[in-house]
């Protein structure tokens, strides 16, 4: 069985799931505990960062190294399209998705954690060693208000506008890319969880996200079309954590 070492919360992580679901294989993941897991991580793969899958003697790292090796070595259903110009539009969106969008997203999320404990907490993986989560819990709210507030600010209005370029496409078709689902609708899906928390994060978590921009009525559509990604993909009842 395919073997998934990850941080739940992670959005590149969610992204190799919402892969793995896609293809509608049968995975088991291993959450990596902070620090000495990363050790673990490291003998196996050779590094310290998640995801990690493990594929018979193939352990393979990075978000788009696993998701091109899935599509190669299980090509149906297909997450890239045939048509040479389409598949160059996907990549191009799962890049975009995987670097400035999922940059502007995490300082959004980081932003709402430090003044928020009880998210900084829930966000913690549930491994995380019960000292080292007292310590996070302690950390005082605000205490990222002051980091680069002036490109904070500049970063949220970029995302801003980004988000409400994805909503009014997500309004007018099921799919960025042609007819049927791809690599582009699974990575901008996965980065938009760090934003607003889908069912699949947990009950302390499902809904909750970033203010002004989950709760924003612009952007409802946008998640609920994320929403409805998630829900097409049934989980494989073999999935089971480690």
């Amino acid at each position: 069985m395919l073997e998934l070492h990850q941080f739940r919360h992670s959005a590149f992580c969610e992204k190799v799931r919402l892969v793995l679901r896609a293809k509608r294989l049968s995975f088991s993941v291993v959450e990596v505990t902070p620090g000495l897991g990363q050790l673990d991580l490291f003998r196996l793969s050779g590094q310290r960062q998640v995801p990690v899958l493990v594929d018979g003697e193939r352990v393979i790292s990075d978000s788009t190294t696993i998701a091109l090796h899935l599509e190669e070595t299980v090509p149906e259903p297909p997450l890239l399209p045939a048509d040479p110009a389409q598949r160059a539009e996907v990549l191009l969106l799962e890049d975009w998705a995987d670097t400035t969008l999922a940059q502007r997203a995490r300082l959004a999320l980081l932003q709402t954690m430090g003044r928020d404990p009880v998210l900084r907490e829930a966000l913690l993986p549930e491994v995380t060693p019960e000292p080292l989560r007292r310590a996070v819990g302690a950390i005082p709210a605000g205490w990222a208000s002051d980091l680069g507030d002036v490109v904070a600010a500049r970063e949220r209005q970029l995302l801003m506008e980004s988000l409400e370029q994805l909503a009014a496409l997500t309004a007018r078709r099921a799919h960025l890319v042609g007819a049927t689902l791809s690599l582009a609708d699974l990575a901008v899906a996965a980065q938009l969880s760090l934003l607003r928390f889908p069912a699949s994060a947990g009950a302390s978590l499902a809904g909750r996200g970033v203010p002004g921009l989950h709760d924003h009525p612009q952007l409802q559509p946008l998640f609920e079309w994320r929403d409805a990604i998630e829900a097409s993909l049934t989980p494989d009842p073999d999935q089971a954590p480690m």
